[in-house]
C-alpha cells in the first residue's frame, strides 16, 4: 500500500488549470472578508475543485492498459545526416487525452527542450517523427520516454516511463552512401553534383565482338570477324577492372577541425566510404589506410561484396589524435602493403606553406610508385572574411591575413602539381562530390 502510495505521488503532476482555479478560491476568500453577501461560496468552490481533482485522478487511474507507446530507433545512426525516429502512441482510455511528451535522447546532441504536445481521441492510434542529426562516430545512449496524460479536466497528470534505455551506434554516413548507390543505379549522379566525364580514347580492354551498327567506330572493326561473319564486325572496350584504390586518412591533429559540428576527419571517412563504395560499382578493389604517429589499420584492397562492411567497421572506432603525422611510416606501409601501381587518395589538412613542405620528400617519393591525389581543406571562414568589405583598420588588418592564408593555399596546389602530385583542395561541404568526380575523371582518362 505504501509503495502504491509512493508511485501515486511521484507520478502525479499539477496542472496550469489547477493553479488558475486556486488562485480564484484564493481571491474568493479574500473578497469574502470584505463582502460578507458572499457567505460560503469560496467554501463550496473549493469544496468543488478538491472533487474535480480526486475524480481526474480516478479517471487518470481507472485503466489498468491506458497509453500505449514504442520509440522506434533505427539499429544504427547515420553520422552528418538526418535520422528519422518514430514515436508511436495509442490511447486505451475511454475519453480523449492530451499528451505531453519528453524524448530523453543522447548527451550529445546537447538538446534539452524536445517536447511533443498531442491529442489523442479514444482507440486512435497516432505517430510522431523527429529528426537527429549526430556530429561524432560512437555510441549513442537513449533514456526513458515519459508521457505526461491529461484528463478533460486538465487539473492534473499523470506520467508514464516507457521505452526504457538502450544504446545505438553511429556509423560513418551510410545514408549518404545509400542515396549515391540509389542514384547510380538510375543515372542521376548528376542530381548531387557529379558530373559526366568524357572518355578520352577507349580502353584497351577487350569485353566482346558485335555486329556494327551506325555511330561505332570505323578503328574498331575486327576484319577477320567480318570476313567470317560477311558482316561488319567491331570490338567493345570497357574500363579497366580491378585496379586498386586506396583511401588513406590523416587522423593528426591538423584533421581536428571542426566545421558545421563535425571535424574534418568525419568529412574524410564519410568521403572514404562513399568512394570506397563508387569504386567496388566500377568492378575496382577498394582498401583503407589510416595514419597518424604511426600506421594504425590497413584493409588490403578488395572487391568482394563485404568489403564496404569490413571499411566501415574499421571507420567506425577511429578518432583524431593529437600528434603530428609519419609520413615515413607511411611510406613504408604502402611500399609493403600495395604490391601493384594504385590510386592513392591522400584525405590531410595543411594550414601552411611549412607544413606540407616537412611532408612534401615523402608524398614525392609514394608519387613515384602510385598514382597520389593529396584531398586538402579550403578554410571556408578565411574566404568569407577575405571576400567581405573592411570597414575599419582591423578590418583590413584581418583581410589580409585571410587573404595570405588563401594565397598559400593556391600555392600548396602548384608545388604539388610541379611534382607530379594530383590535388584537390576543396571545401568541405564539397568534399565527397568533388572526390568522386576526380575519380571517375582519372578512370575516364586512363592515368592510372
Amino acid at each position: 500500500m505504501k509503495k502504491l502510495f509512493r508511485k501515486l505521488y511521484t507520478d502525479l503532476f499539477l496542472e496550469n488549470r489547477l493553479f488558475i482555479a486556486l488562485g480564484i478560491c484564493s481571491a474568493m476568500f479574500l473578497f469574502a472578508f470584505f463582502l460578507p453577501i458572499l457567505g460560503d461560496l469560496p467554501y463550496i468552490a473549493f469544496g468543488v475543485l478538491l472533487l474535480l481533482i480526486l475524480i481526474d485522478i480516478y479517471l487518470l487511474h481507472s485503466s489498468k492498459k491506458a497509453v500505449f507507446l514504442r520509440r522506434d530507433v533505427p539499429e544504427r545512426l547515420s553520422n552528418g545526416d538526418d535520422n528519422e525516429l518514430k514515436i508511436y502512441l495509442e490511447n486505451f482510455y475511454p475519453f480523449q487525452v492530451a499528451i505531453g511528451i519528453i524524448d530523453e535522447i543522447p548527451f550529445q546532441f546537447q538538446k534539452r527542450d524536445l517536447w511533443f504536445n498531442t491529442t489523442l481521441k479514444s482507440r486512435e492510434q497516432k505517430i510522431i517523427n523527429y529528426f537527429l542529426r549526430p556530429t561524432k562516430r560512437g555510441q549513442y545512449d537513449f533514456g526513458f520516454t515519459r508521457l505526461f496524460v491529461k484528463s478533460p479536466l486538465g487539473l492534473v497528470s499523470r506520467r508514464f516511463n516507457v521505452a526504457g534505455k538502450e544504446m545505438v551506434p553511429v556509423y560513418p554516413s551510410f545514408l549518404k552512401l545509400r542515396e549515391y548507390e540509389l542514384m547510380a543505379i538510375s543515372n542521376r549522379l548528376t542530381d548531387v553534383g557529379i558530373k559526366k566525364i568524357r572518355r578520352v580514347g577507349h580502353s584497351m580492354e577487350f569485353d566482346q565482338v558485335k555486329n556494327y551498327v551506325a555511330g561505332d567506330d570505323f578503328r574498331t572493326i575486327n576484319w577477320k570477324a567480318t570476313a567470317r561473319r560477311a558482316d561488319f564486325m567491331v570490338n567493345t572496350y570497357t574500363e579497366e577492372r580491378s585496379q586498386h584504390i586506396y583511401c588513406v586518412i590523416d587522423k593528426s591533429r591538423a584533421m581536428k577541425m571542426p566545421f558545421e559540428g563535425m571535424s574534418l576527419l568525419d568529412y574524410a571517412i564519410n568521403a572514404s566510404l562513399i568512394l570506397s563504395s563508387v569504386a567496388l560499382i566500377k568492378q575496382d578493389k577498394a582498401g583503407l589506410i589510416t595514419i597518424a604517429e604511426k600506421t594504425k589499420n590497413v584493409v588490403l584492397a578488395d572487391k568482394r561484396p563485404t568489403q564496404l562492411n569490413k571499411i566501415m567497421e574499421v571507420l567506425y572506432k577511429e578518432k583524431t589524435r593529437y600528434l603530428e603525422t609519419d609520413m615515413e611510416a607511411l611510406f613504408v606501409s604502402l611500399r609493403s602493403a600495395l604490391k601493384q601501381r594504385s590510386l592513392v587518395v591522400f584525405f590531410t589538412n595543411f594550414e601552411s606553406m611549412s607544413a606540407l613542405e616537412r611532408q612534401l620528400p615523402y608524398l614525392k617519393r609514394i608519387a613515384k610508385y602510385h598514382l597520389l591525389l593529396v584531398v586538402f581543406f579550403e578554410n571556408t571562414t578565411l574566404r568569407t572574411l577575405s571576400d567581405e568589405q573592411a570597414k575599419d583598420v582591423e578590418g583590413i588588418y584581418i583581410k589580409t591575413i585571410a587573404e595570405k592564408f588563401a594565397y598559400e593555399k593556391r600555392l600548396m596546389v602548384k608545388e604539388l602539381s610541379k611534382h607530379g602530385i594530383l590535388t584537390l583542395l576543396t571545401a568541405p561541404q564539397n568534399l565527397t562530390v568533388n572526390v568522386v568526380n576526380r575519380y571517375l575523371a582519372i578512370k575516364a582518362r586512363q592515368q592510372l
